[in-house]
């Protein structure tokens, strides 16, 4: 794998990719993103790419030529999370299912041999307390989850024998980011433990939850984009993530305060049930990507995500009302007129 094209590198594992790539030793690397985020680094990191080409540019109107001499295309350019995906509905289907099918096979055209589709274990939706398989029925329950589940049916179709397609089913992301967010569950405990000296869970806390941390998504990327047909075959779907991180939501909380001492962890009885909760089987990625099966623990993670916003605790008051939460940025941007309706530039 010598020349990598990466969809959505200007966001929150975007980053953390092209730096494991980095490690592995030389490889061009061209990032691809529109900038939504652009500015969304952190206090404790530089602003700096790291990649050898960055194109700005929207997902929905990619030129046939970027692929020319690709190796593999990884594509993260998604509306991220189900609040945005409930604002803005159409550029969620547009971008993460419509747009990535078209990237897809403009990559097939151009001869490029590996495709990587970054998909959520949120397909599972209600999921109840057995582990979910990738063979299990889905109960996508929101417009992104619905939009991952639509792409990868796309996806399947265009990929042969010269043609490698790998979905990859994330567990919810945490964890270090150059470009952080704190709209996950984990990395919200974190900011709350470091600017209130406590923890508040939004939910009544029972919620079940498969997790990652960034650096060990990273890995299952860069495995994915050099699968060799033999391990999966011609389109793979699996779930990526480890057993021993599914938690409900109320457990997770009690492993930051450990982290921390003993503060307070405030759980919202009043709350509505959410019905996002689920277990998965993470026993399929072990079998066929035992090289990059996580091996961090949440404690260390905790740790890397103390050690990046402690430095910033200051800046971070209020943090639920500022930029490190994507749709408040999103919405920024509109209220700005800078950014249409549709998360189009108008500029």
């Amino acid at each position: 794998m010598k020349r990598v094209l990466i969809f959505g590198n200007l966001g929150y594992i975007g980053p953390v990719l092209v730096e494991a790539l980095r490690q592995r030793g030389p490889v061009h690397v061209t990032g691809h993103d529109t900038g939504y985020f652009d500015r969304c680094y952190s206090a404790v990191h530089s602003s700096g790419l790291n990649v050898d080409q960055q194109i700005y540019g929207d997902v929905r109107d990619v030129d046939a030529t970027l692929f020319d001499g690709v190796d593999a295309v990884i594509y993260l350019a998604a509306i991220s999370n189900d609040p945005m995906g409930r604002a803005f509905a159409e550029p969620t289907h547009a971008i993460n299912d419509k747009a990535a099918e078209r990237v897809a096979g403009a990559a097939k055209a151009a001869g490029v041999g590996h495709f990587v589709f970054a998909s959520s274990c949120s397909v599972y939706g209600a999921g109840g307390d057995a582990a979910k398989r990738e063979t299990d029925a889905l109960d996508p329950l929101t417009d992104y989850a619905q939009s991952k589940v639509a792409a990868e049916g796309r996806l399947q179709a265009l990929a042969d024998a010269g043609f490698v397609v790998t979905c990859l089913r994330f567990a919810t992301a945490c964890g270090p980011s150059p470009r952080m967010r704190l709209d996950l569950v984990l990395n919200d405990f974190v900011a709350t433990a470091l600017t209130e000296g406590r923890i508040t869970i939004l939910s009544d806390g029972t919620p079940l939850r498969p997790l990652i941390d960034t650096r060990d998504m990273a890995e299952a990327m860069i495995w994915a984009a050099g699968r060799p047909r033999e391990s999966g075959g011609d389109a793979l779907i699996v779930n990526a993530g480890s057993d021993e991180w599914n938690f409900s939501v109320l457990d997770l909380a009690r492993q930051v305060r450990a982290f921390y001492g003993e503060i307070a962890i405030d759980v919202n009885t009043e709350a509505a049930p959410d019905k996002r909760s689920y277990r998965v089987d993470f026993g399929l990625f072990h079998a066929l990507a035992p090289e990059a099966y996580p091996t961090r623990t949440v404690s260390e993670t905790i740790a890397a995500l103390d050690n990046v916003l402690g430095s910033a605790a200051g800046g971070l008051a209020d943090f639920r009302h500022g930029p490190y939460i994507r749709l408040n940025l999103i919405r920024e941007l509109i209220a700005a007129g800078v950014l249409d309706k549709d998360l189009r530039w108008r500029v």
